[in-house]
């Protein structure tokens, strides 16, 4: 059975994007984007929406073909090409680099690939993930704190319905002063 993680840079006032969807002010130090990297090794699938899959389709293929590529990059964009993708949009006509496009319920799929899959399951992006933490589907939440506020946007958590308790199964500080709060539904 797939163990399904959940996992983004946040703002310190919750947000994963501010007003305007910018997330630049995530942007990982070399130590935390090789956490993620570290992470990404592991990843039996990925589950992206279309907006996210755009934006890291539209640099990732050919990172680290750039002569500024830092080796952190450069190792990033190779996993990332190998990573296995299940792309859910109801737009695109046609997806890449080791992509699947999904037109189903996020739900069920996840459901799915969870009982299918062995090893970790991703999703990425609040939007997508929304829907698959309100159904209780998600096993681990990888919260990167960010010493940014954004003063609003959108959260990193879709309103709830009840309360989610959590327990606390790690935490790390990062030379940026970002910190990893790792968590897994309470018992």
């Amino acid at each position: 059975m797939g163990k399904l993680t959940y996992g983004m840079g946040v703002s310190l006032d919750g947000h994963v994007a501010d007003r305007s969807d910018d997330i630049g002010w995530s942007a990982p130090d070399d130590e935390l984007h090789q956490y993620w990297n570290d992470q990404a090794r592991d990843i039996a699938a990925s589950l992206y929406g279309r907006r996210l899959y755009e934006l890291m389709s539209a640099y990732w293929p050919t990172a680290d073909e750039e002569p500024d590529a830092t080796p952190v990059v450069a190792e990033f964009a190779r996993l990332w090409r190998a990573m296995p993708k299940v792309v859910f949009s109801k737009t695109l006509e046609s997806v890449g680099w080791n992509s699947r496009l999904e037109r189903g319920d996020v739900v069920e799929v996840a459901r799915q690939l969870k009982a299918d899959t062995d090893g970790l399951i991703e999703v990425g992006g609040a939007t997508l993930a929304a829907p698959l933490v309100r159904a209780g589907l998600v096993d681990e939440f990888q919260v990167v704190v960010m010493p940014t506020a954004v003063g609003g946007g959108k959260p990193f958590f879709p309103s709830l319905d009840e309360w989610l308790r959590l327990e606390l199964v790690e935490n790390r500080t990062f030379p940026s002063g970002a910190v990893l709060l790792r968590y897994v539904p309470a018992s």
